[in-house]
């Protein structure tokens, strides 16, 4: 299944982000944490080459504990502040403070050195569409700042958000790459809702998906749905329509209610903490 999703205002966007990056001090990237490495965009390493780094793994409570620590290690090696978190959990807000601080040590040294006081940090939140971006802002600000959605393409152009007295955000539009080369990375994002599932076969992709559930997490799956592990993951889509209830007009199973409800549970957590790469994979 080889998925491609590349809107023409992204390139517009990637256009703008290379302006603002000569404006800030920091970028904060926003990944994933079910599947860290196909949601990090390459181009955001290229455009920051020389800026203070924080990758913050969000959705860490949807994803599997064991693989947080693995990515956070992974991601941690050289000069990269790392954070696993729950963008809308309050509790993190004290971690970051910290750990932005930390990541822009040198900058703030520099400022003193030069007699500069009290000039805020100023810091890019990034990532690809639907990461949580926007409830990451207004979670840390403590207040609807931004705009959210639990679908790519909320947000449509900057916006600087002031936090604080030491610290300003700017909100960047969720940008792709124009092609994955790798149709595991497509297929990824297209799990989790970074690809709009209106150019999507969702029934397909729901086949996929319950493929690599039978390899990698078959108690989650029976647990949510009771289904037996040996099924053909047509059949076992068959299986959840029936046992969920979902109907066509004709009163049949429709394959693409079902296929919906599993891609829904998947992204909204119901089947439990599921990962789906590892830095050992890669």
């Amino acid at each position: 299944m080889d998925i491609q999703w590349y809107p023409g205002h992204m390139t517009k966007a990637k256009r703008q982000m290379a302006e603002d990056i000569k404006l800030i001090d920091l970028i904060i990237e926003l990944v994933d944490a079910r599947a860290p490495l196909s949601s990090r965009n390459p181009d955001i390493d290229e455009l920051g080459r020389n800026k203070a780094r924080l990758v913050l793994l969000n959705k860490a409570d949807l994803a599997d504990e064991k693989a947080n620590k693995l990515w956070a290690e992974k991601f941690s090696a050289g000069n990269v502040k790392v954070l696993a978190a729950d963008s809308r959990s309050r509790s993190f807000v004290k971690q970051i403070n910290g750990i932005i601080l930390d990541a822009c040590r040198e900058k703030l040294e520099r400022d003193k050195k030069r007699g500069i006081k009290n000039r805020p940090i100023r810091a890019m939140v990034a990532g690809i569409p639907n990461v949580g971006k926007s409830t990451f802002i207004n979670s840390f600000a403590g207040r609807a700042s931004a705009k959210t959605g639990n679908k790519p393409g909320v947000t449509k152009g900057k916006q600087w958000i002031k936090v604080g007295k030491m610290l300003e955000l700017l909100d960047t539009p969720g940008i792709l790459w124009p092609k994955f080369e790798d149709e595991t990375v497509g297929r990824n994002l297209a799990f989790i809702g970074s690809v709009k599932d209106e150019v999507l076969n969702t029934e397909e992709l729901s086949l996929l998906f319950l493929d690599f559930c039978v390899k990698n997490y078959p108690a989650k799956l029976y647990e949510r749905y009771g289904t037996d592990e040996s099924l053909p993951a047509h059949e076992m889509l068959y299986a959840i329509g029936e046992k969920r209830g979902c109907l066509g007009k004709n009163g049949e199973i429709s394959y693409e209610k079902a296929a919906n409800a599993v891609l829904d549970d998947f992204r909204s957590g119901k089947l439990g903490r599921i990962t789906l790469e590892l830095p050992e994979d890669n």
